[in-house]
């Protein structure tokens, strides 16, 4: 069917009006084999608060925005290649019920439906393309995925020290590794991880001494796979330390049992 409707002017037209509802400040989205496939209005759980958000999927891309004047102008368009997505369902909240998480390699959060027939409806959909998608361009589901940040709400204190509590004064923090609600204190590295930015990005102490940790291993084994070079020309590196960090410092996690992520317009589909 989306072969079929690949190339039709009507799939063009409703390409094209999803793009003037964006504007400006959105990309273009018209490509030749896109096929607009329906749209929805999703609750995506947001740091703040719970917010509506527009969703439009296409048989290679999901796109989301922020509503400004239902079905006439959006913007804050996101743009996520399906070949990135993976889905997990989850358990329903005293706040939020129909719940399931999108996760892609550069960012992950939760999105829940107006009831449970819209999120079987959004979730098939989405394998569908995702599988159909992977199975074209013979790529492997993506294995990493970025951490979904708490939201602020779900905790008064700092998730690492566990004794900092928050106020007007004292702010939240994320960490880009763990997605932990910390203060400034637990949270004061940075660190490059070229998947989510390509600039240093702020992480809570106990999970920049695993990437440290984790860096070193791999620049360790680096080093003992170019050894036999080195000896086949007489090369000799000279030796230095490689860190100089300090044990000292100690982190407490956060309960492991505490659940947090333990997993309006209905979907409307153009093409039945």
């Amino acid at each position: 069917m989306v072969d079929h409707l690949a190339n039709t002017e009507i799939n063009s037209q409703r390409i094209a009006a999803v793009e003037s509802c964006f504007g400006a400040s959105g990309q273009p989205l018209a490509l030749p084999g896109r096929v607009l496939l329906g749209e929805g209005i999703l609750t995506k759980e947001c740091r703040k608060k719970p917010k509506p958000r527009i969703f439009f999927l296409f048989n290679d891309i999901l796109v989301y925005g922020s509503i400004i004047i239902n079905k006439r102008k959006y913007n804050s368009q996101h743009i996520i290649p399906l070949e990135d997505v993976t889905l997990e369902t989850l358990p329903d909240t005293l706040q939020m019920k129909n719940r399931w998480m999108i996760k892609t390699s550069k960012k992950s959060f939760v999105v829940s439906a107006a009831s449970l027939t819209e999120r079987k409806e959004w979730i098939s959909h989405l394998e569908e393309c995702i599988k159909h998608l992977l199975t074209k361009t013979g790529r492997q589901p993506c294995r990493e995925h970025a951490a979904p940040w708490i939201p602020d709400k779900a905790t008064d204190i700092c998730m690492r020290c566990t004794h900092t509590k928050f106020s007007t004064l004292t702010r939240r923090h994320h960490c880009r590794k763990c997605g932990f609600v910390v203060c400034a204190d637990c949270s004061r590295q940075r660190f490059l991880m070229p998947r989510l930015s390509p600039k240093p990005l702020r992480v809570c102490n106990l999970c920049h001494r695993q990437l440290l940790a984790e860096e070193k291993k791999e620049a360790e084994a680096d080093r003992r796979q170019a050894e036999p070079i080195r000896s086949a020309v007489g090369y000799e590196p000279s030796s230095g330390d490689d860190s100089d960090r300090s044990d000292d410092e100690k982190a407490e996690q956060w309960p492991a049992d505490t659940e947090f992520y333990t997993s309006a317009v209905s979907w409307s589909s153009f093409h039945s």
